[in-house]
């Protein structure tokens, strides 16, 4: 335990969350989700997957989740549906608003993306007393919280810079 907690005390949060990034890709790669969709494209199914079943979900919807700009998200919702992993279905109430439905070639994987959910939870969770663990989560919440914060002032800043650069020519 000494020799961890040297390695960690010595290590950016940046590399070790990288780390722990990585990991989670290589046994999500080695695992549930179509093997012809990249790491993104099957996050993003899995998401539409596990929404879906309570939720009517929209492109919107997956930009925000996945705090990506509205192109990624077009083009990987395309590529879905291109690939027959989802469809597209217009809303009564505004035709240019679609609905994401998850196709029958899709629901096939639900079952197994659950599963691999529960077991790498598990694996994540071993050894570590859930009060811990459950600050840990808290911690990480509060990083990504602050690393938010901090791109939406610089969006602001941004958006306030060029406002006054076309008012003043």
């Amino acid at each position: 335990m000494e020799k961890e907690k040297e390695n960690v005390r010595d290590m950016h949060m940046g590399k070790l969350v990288h780390m722990l990034s990585n990991q989670l890709k290589r046994r999500d790669s080695m695992e549930a989700g179509p093997s012809d969709l990249t790491h993104m494209q099957r996050l993003v199914l899995r998401f539409i997957l596990l929404r879906s079943l309570h939720l009517d979900l929209y492109q919107k919807d997956i930009e925000e989740e996945f705090h990506i700009r509205k192109s990624t998200a077009t083009g990987i919702l395309q590529l879905l549906e291109k690939k027959g992993f989802i469809s597209r279905e217009s809303v009564e109430q505004d035709g240019r608003l679609k609905r994401l439905i998850p196709t029958k070639k899709a629901e096939g994987y639900r079952e197994k993306i659950l599963e691999n959910i529960r077991e790498n939870e598990a694996r994540m969770e071993q050894g570590i007393p859930r009060e811990d663990y459950e600050a840990c989560k808290l911690v990480l919440w509060k990083v990504f919280e602050n690393l938010m914060e901090e791109e939406k002032k610089e969006e602001r800043r941004r958006r306030d810079e060029s406002k006054t650069i076309s008012i003043n020519p």
